[in-house]
This record gives structure tokens, C-alpha cells and sequence, in this order.
């Protein structure tokens, strides 16, 4: 399941939602209630043009209550004091401080690469995820009295709707068919990056769960106070999904199609769970691997060189020219990413001749291989090579790992050989 978030401050024009919003409704009641339900979720917001009004980079602070501190313990009646602000760049906070929010959020044994400061970071040095390109940092930190970072959350400002991978344009048609501006918005993601994982990275703390609600209400208020349509929270967590529909936000549920490893010793073993002209099919693809001269590599970390990654932007324009994309990322974040994550990034290659001819690149989680994108050499094509790169030469580990090819919603685990 793949799923998203809204936020909107309710408008006194529209009034409340109807009394069986979100529940079932008998055949008679479907006509009625579907117009209203549609009217209630698109059109929240005043009535007019939307201007995004500047706000001080501090949002508040938030008093923490019940928790088991030593200190707590002493003077009951004495809170922990949180603050929250806003900040223009992931640069203003160090990689150790973000990153131990974003494993304490997933646990080491879900370490998201997606969520880390390596990725973020890279995304913005190298013009990515910006102002200039409709996405400007404006990031979520939550400290205490001592400056420790008990939270964030990473956000974005967006003056448009692409690199979302959730297509709200009917929403912005609507606002705007009803004299209403839909962007600016905020975006709580990881920028062209369908990847399920939390969104509110909090510390593992006794109080975690008042930071995360602390901070749920500093984005609430931030929307609220720099006039924008609205706060979208996409492919977050499961549990937050949940939590989050319990502090106003209406949920949306879009789908992933995804492939289970049952227990597969080998790829043999796992081509043996399929009907005879299947197997069949799939050995005859890999043997034309070899019989066009291509030889796979798979690559980690130092393995990497410069060259590879020039070639892989070659072969990326070539995808995203060719499937009327766009190319949203730069020649220099592939070097930036590869440098900052290490042995997080894997790269399969294919070489004829020792001349790179395809790629398809891959980050490593805790539990799982994500495949995110993948190219080849404008010039020739090879049959049956798509596949080989980004499925069946995933095979690094004495474990088998799930492995997600996000871009196309399709997440896949592959066996070890």
C-alpha cells in the first residue's frame, strides 16, 4: 500500500463533514454522500488567492509532561522544555544528530538510506531539492533546554506538484476552478523518492511519543501561519498513517504490486516455484547475457569511480528523455551521493568489451536493497538486460533481501544464489 497525507485548515464557508464521512453507506446514500465527501477534502482553505506569508524560524515551545527523567522524578511539576524551528537547509544540522533521529525512527534492522543526512544533504548541495527547482528546505528540528536534537522532520516548500510520485493535480484544478491557488504547499518527503519509511524522526526517548506529537502540531501551526493550501505527508509509515488520521489529517491509499520471498534457498529453488514456461523464459533471458559479449559487475562504495558515475548520468537522460521524464537530478549528486552513503549505494554495470554500456543503481537498508533507477546506452539496446541489471544480479548478501523497484511501484525480493 502506498499512502499519503493532507492537512487544511477547515474553512467556515464549507461548514463540517458529513455525519457518515468515512463510514459505509447504503446504495440509496452513495450519490449524496460521495458529492459531499468530495467537496469537504478538496476545497479546505479560505477563499481566496493563496500567498505564502514568511514566518520566524522558531515555532514555538512545547512542554513535555510524565516522562521518566531523573529530573522529573525529583520536581514533578517541572515539564521538559522542547523548542521547535524551522531551518533552511539539512547543512545546519549534523549528520550524526539527523541520522541518529532517522535510525532511532527505524530501528538499525529498517535503516532507511532515503531518510539519511548523506542523501538529503546531497540532494541540496548539488541544486536538486531547492528553492530554484520548487522545493526549498524547510525542515522540522525539535531541541531541548540543552540543544539536543529529540526530533525532526525533513519538509519542503513546493511551488509545484512534480517529484511527488502522488498526483494531486485534480486538487490544484479544483482550488484553482473555485478562485482558489493551490501552491505554494508544504511537502514532508523525500524529494523523487516513492519510498515508504517514516517521516517524524524522533529519538528514542522515554517522551518520544509527545516529541512526535509536538512536532505534528509545529507543522500544523506552520501551515496554518505561512497561509499555504495545505500539508501533505507522503508514503509515510504505517503507524504513522494511523496516528496521524487521529490529529486531523485526511488519509489517501494508493497501490504497490509486491513480490514475497518465501524462504528461497537459491534462485534455482525460487525459479521451481514457477510454472515450466516461466523458468523456461527466464533461463533463456540470462543465457543472452552472455551470448551479446556483456559481462555484469556489481559495485560498492570505493568501487565506485567517477567515470561509472559520469556514464550513469548518461544512461539516466537516456530513461528519463526517452519516458518523457524529467530529469530531476544532476550529474553531480550522483558523485556527492556516492561519496557522502559509501557502501549504502550498489551499482550494477554492464561492460562490453570494458566499456560500460548500462547501469542500475541501489541503495542499501537495514533488511532491503532498493533499486531506484536504472539506464542504458542510447546508442544499442540488449535484449533482456533490463532485467538482469536491476533484478537478477541483486546478490550481495548471505541473506536473501527484499529488494524495491520504487519508480515503477513494484517492490521485489530476490533470492540469493
Amino acid at each position: 500500500m502506498a499512502a499519503a497525507l493532507s492537512y487544511c485548515k477547515p474553512s467556515p464557508f464549507i461548514g463540517q463533514f458529513p455525519s457518515n464521512f468515512g463510514k459505509p453507506v447504503s446504495l440509496r446514500s452513495i450519490e449524496i454522500s460521495t458529492q459531499a465527501s468530495r467537496i469537504t477534502a478538496l476545497f479546505w482553505g479560505s477563499k481566496k488567492s493563496v500567498k505564502h506569508q514568511p514566518v520566524d524560524s522558531s515555532l514555538g515551545d512545547f512542554t513535555l509532561t510524565g516522562s521518566e527523567t531523573e529530573e522529573l522524578k525529583e520536581n514533578p511539576t517541572k515539564g521538559k522544555k522542547v523548542s521547535v524551528s524551522i531551518i533552511s537547509s539539512i547543512l545546519d544540522v549534523s549528520s550524526h544528530e539527523w541520522d541518529s533521529c532517522a535510525l532511532d525512527a527505524t530501528g538499525p534492522e529498517k535503516f532507511n538510506p532515503f531518510l539519511s543526512h548523506g542523501f538529503l544533504s546531497s540532494l541540496e548541495e548539488t541544486g536538486c531539492a531547492v528553492k530554484e527547482t520548487g522545493w526549498m528546505p524547510s525542515h522540522i528540528i525539535a531541541k531541548d533546554e540543552s540543544e539536543n536534537i529529540l526530533g525532526v522532520a525533513p519538509l519542503y516548500l513546493k511551488s509545484h506538484s512534480y517529484g511527488e510520485f502522488v498526483f494531486d493535480h485534480s486538487w490544484a484544478d479544483a482550488y484553482y476552478s473555485f478562485g482558489a491557488r493551490y501552491y505554494p504547499k508544504f511537502q514532508c518527503c523525500v524529494p523523487f523518492t516513492p519510498v515508504t519509511g517514516p517521516r517524524i524522526l524522533v529519538r528514542n526517548t522515554s517522551f518520544k511519543d509527545q516529541v512526535f506529537d509536538v512536532i505534528v502540531t509545529a507543522l500544523k501551526d506552520l501551515t496554518a501561519k505561512s497561509q499555504v493550501s495545505s500539508l501533505h505527508i507522503t508514503f509515510p509509515s504505517e503507524a504513522e498513517w494511523y496516528k496521524l488520521k487521529d490529529r486531523g489529517f485526511l488519509q489517501r491509499i494508493g497501490m504497490q504490486y509486491h513480490w514475497k520471498n518465501r524462504n528461497y534457498k537459491s534462485f534455482d529453488e525460487f525459479l521451481m516455484d514457477m510454472k515450466q514456461s516461466k523458468r523456461k523464459n527466464i533461463r533463456q533471458e540470462r543465457k543472452k547475457i552472455p551470448a551479446q559479449d556483456l559481462t555484469m559487475k556489481r559495485l560498492r562504495g570505493y568501487e565506485i569511480k567517477a567515470n561509472h558515475w559520469d556514464s550513469f548520468y548518461k544512461f539516466y537522460r537516456n530513461t528519463t528523455d526517452n519516458k518523457w521524464g524529467s530529469p530531476y537530478l544532476t550529474r553531480d549528486f550522483f558523485h556527492e551521493m556516492g561519496s557522502k552513503m559509501g557502501d549504502d549505494v550498489l551499482l550494477v554495470v554492464a561492460e562490453k568489451r570494458d566499456e560500460l554500456v548500462a547501469g542500475a543503481l541501489n541503495l542499501i537498508g537495514g533488511d532491503t536493497i532498493y533499486g531506484r533507477l536504472w539506464g542504458c546506452d542510447p546508442q544499442v539496446y540488449y535484449p533482456s538486460l533490463h532485467f538482469e541489471a536491476c533484478y537478477y544480479q541483486v546478490r550481495i548478501s548471505k541473506t536473501p533481501l527484499k529488494m524495491k523497484e520504487n519508480g515503477s511501484f513494484i517492490s521485489i525480493e530476490l533470492p540469493q544464489t
